[in-house]
């Protein structure tokens, strides 16, 4: 299986890189993890000119930048997790531009003419934060299952790794999360 990871932090080498590549480390190498790091490309936001409708089996955007790239891993992948770390209860800027353009890979929401051109990809959410989960990564939680059901993306999990302060300080937590998340990507 294919699996594409989007690392959302403008940190390559933080807390959300350092437990993203746990995880890909204990992917089996019969399968292929394709990463991106979003402060490596360059990804505007949506500007809901609805151009990317007219053609409903291609996510193409006016807009020449690496989105396309990405959104076409992500459709030829089995599975894709979003690595974020939490920022003001939400995803940073870079990550959350490229969700936002997300709406191409949509046409006909509400109608009988609806498909998703990722539709049944088995989907994660990877969240590093400093502080506790509650009253703190709710938000961004639910901001991911309602993209992921308007996608019709599955879910697989969500893993919310709080206390997170450097890289070093992580291992043992976060070595069990990486692992949950393996299996449970995979399906095992």
């Amino acid at each position: 299986m294919k699996i594409t990871t989007v690392l959302g932090s403008p940190k390559t080498n933080g807390n959300t890189a350092a437990v993203l590549e746990m995880f890909e480390k204990k992917v089996p190498p019969e399968h292929r993890v394709e990463r991106f790091n979003m402060v490596d490309v360059k990804v505007s936001g949506c500007k809901g000119c609805n151009a990317c409708k007219k053609n409903p089996d291609d996510p193409a955007c006016i807009q020449q930048d690496d989105a396309e790239k990405i959104l076409n891993s992500i459709i030829a992948a089995g599975a894709v997790v979003y690595a974020s770390p939490l920022y003001c209860w939400s995803y940073p800027a870079e990550l959350k531009a490229l969700l936002d353009r997300h709406y191409c890979l949509v046409t006909g929401y509400g109608t009988s003419d609806f498909r998703s051109l990722v539709a049944g990809r088995r989907a994660s959410l990877l969240v590093t934060c400093a502080g506790p989960v509650e009253n703190n990564a709710d938000l961004i939680q639910t901001m991911f299952d309602r993209m992921s059901a308007f996608a019709q993306l599955d879910v697989v999990g969500k893993y919310i790794l709080p206390g997170c302060t450097v890289p070093d300080a992580l291992r043992e937590n976060a070595e069990h999360i990486a692992g949950r998340m393996a299996d449970e990507i995979l399906g095992s």
